[in-house]
């Protein structure tokens, strides 16, 4: 059972594993038929990844409860000839391919989307991988922090002494590998609806260097073009806005935090007023003079004795009351506690046999008037007779 209803009718065959497993999941989450294909002893590797494992020391991950809900198994070793033959009759039933291993993978196998387009000259091929499909990295065997890496995303911390917490690979946690199966969805429908309204397929390619390249097209961009571009007056040498206190994050009385957003006027006025600290308002930290630095560490020293004298709860209320940007600091664990994020269904529930109730972080997408409830992931190669006998049937 998927989430929700707005892909119902659309099939997809994926070939994914681990993170590209991902792309298939948001489909599956949108209502779309999604038809994994594994192999091996074990199917998808990520059905035991992670330091956690549900109900036994053998149970499923939580990637893989999240990644392949809602979605149909089936075992084809498509190496060999009478499995492949099966993929590709499957294949000209859907709507799309997801090819999520190293790039080419397919076209390895003889199945690429020339061989897709001979059985079905509507369908649309989304290709995933770590490196893409061509430069000379393309052979590279990846995973998430990798991603990151490659493109100076964040800062890799390279340790000095063995490491004793954290992710191995000095990001924790990676941007782009969660971000990956989301572009591939966009891409993958933004070609169903050409295929649409053309009847034409199309090939299409996300890979996770190049999406950890465009989470940060700011600081790419500046560089390619640095000789074309010159800094914008109103900020200081460093980079930094001179308003800066008023987009900081300041501890409270109960030792938590809240992110102060008032950089827009009518907020940094409005809680200059609501503390009772007007004179804060008329201070200049719009200038850029030699003094705009000192001006800046009085306001920032200031804010910091007036959020000491509430506790976080206490500055959300009159962020609220008296229309002020800005929002709680949480950990992890705060979150779940949050009054907003519970209020907005942001989990849901399931029964897992043997278990009982689970709780699992939702889809953001919001489909008013639905409620997300997708199922549980497949058994491995629990389809495969009911697939393969409804392909024979069609045929």
């Amino acid at each position: 059972m998927s989430g929700y209803s707005l892909l119902d009718g659309v099939r997809v065959l994926e070939v994914a594993q681990l993170a590209p497993a991902s792309l298939g999941g948001h489909l599956a989450d949108l209502g779309a038929e999604v038809i994994k294909v594994e192999s091996g002893p074990l199917g998808d590797p990520v059905r035991v990844g992670g330091s956690r494992a549900v109900g036994d020391p053998d149970g499923p991950s939580f990637m893989h409860l999240r990644w392949n809900r809602g979605k149909k198994s089936v075992a084809l070793d498509l190496r060999e000839p009478a499995d492949k033959q099966a993929f590709l009759d499957i294949a000209a039933t859907c709507d799309a391919v997801i090819e999520g291993m190293r790039g080419g993978y397919l076209d390895w196998l003889g199945l690429g989307y020339e061989t897709l387009l001979d059985v079905n000259p509507r369908i649309v091929l989304c290709s995933v991988s770590g490196m893409g499909t061509d430069g000379p990295y393309r052979g590279l065997g990846t995973g998430g922090p990798v991603f990151d890496a490659f493109a100076g995303l964040r800062a890799v911390q390279i340790p000095e002494q063995p490491p004793t917490e954290g992710m191995a690979g000095g990001t924790t946690p990676p941007i782009a590998m969660y971000a990956l199966g989301a572009y591939g969805a966009m891409g993958l429908l933004a070609a169903l609806h050409r295929a649409a309204r053309t009847g034409l397929g199309c090939h299409v390619e996300v890979a996770g260097i190049d999406v950890a390249a465009a989470w940060m097209p700011d600081l790419i961009d500046a560089e390619l073009n640095r000789d074309r571009s010159l800094p914008r007056p109103g900020w200081l040498p460093d980079g930094r806005l001179p308003d800066w206190p008023r987009l900081e994050a300041y501890r409270t009385s109960d030792g938590h935090a809240v992110l102060f957003g008032a950089h827009v006027a009518k907020f940094w006025r409005n809680f200059a007023v609501a503390v009772g600290r007007p004179e804060l308002a008329e201070i200049d930290l719009a200038g850029t003079d030699e003094g705009a630095v000192a001006r800046a560490e009085t306001v920032w020293r200031a804010l910091t004795e007036i959020f000491a004298q509430r506790t976080r709860a206490e500055w959300i209320e009159l962020f609220l009351a008296h229309d002020i940007a800005g929002g709680p600091v949480n950990s992890v664990a705060e979150l779940l506690d949050d009054p907003h994020f519970r209020a907005r269904r942001t989990t849901y529930r399931v029964d897992y046999p043997g278990v009982g109730e689970l709780e699992f972080a939702a889809s953001p997408v919001r489909v008013h008037g639905e409620t997300f409830a997708p199922g549980l992931p497949p058994e491995f190669g629990a389809h495969t007779d009911e697939v393969r006998a409804a392909v024979a049937g069609i045929g």
